[in-house]
């Protein structure tokens, strides 16, 4: 499905994406092929619980992660529909 994000939704990626702890949270989480749950995720940055959680907050209300609720845990994983929909927008500047 071709996905087509309002202004809105571009504004709140762009900012999500701003900050290089969120970039590098999208990229381990993307390595992982699947999932990953936000304890494995605090294990990888010298960072407080509470800041990591904040940063994958931003990410899930930007919609970039999807956050599954597996009993007490929570799993994240990179919603690729809306990557590739915010991809395909910025696309469209480098064309000639």
């Amino acid at each position: 499905m071709n996905r087509i994000l309002s202004l809105k939704e571009i504004e709140k990626i762009s900012k999500a994406l701003g900050d290089p702890y969120r970039l590098k949270i999208m990229d381990l989480i993307n390595k992982q092929k699947d999932w990953m749950q936000c304890g494995c995720i605090v294990s990888n940055f010298e960072l407080a619980q509470s800041t990591v959680s904040h940063h994958v907050n931003q990410l899930v209300d930007a919609d970039l992660l999807i956050a599954d609720k597996d009993g007490r845990n929570v799993k994240y994983h990179v919603n690729k529909e809306v990557f590739s929909a915010y991809i395909s927008y910025l696309s469209h500047f480098n064309k000639d």
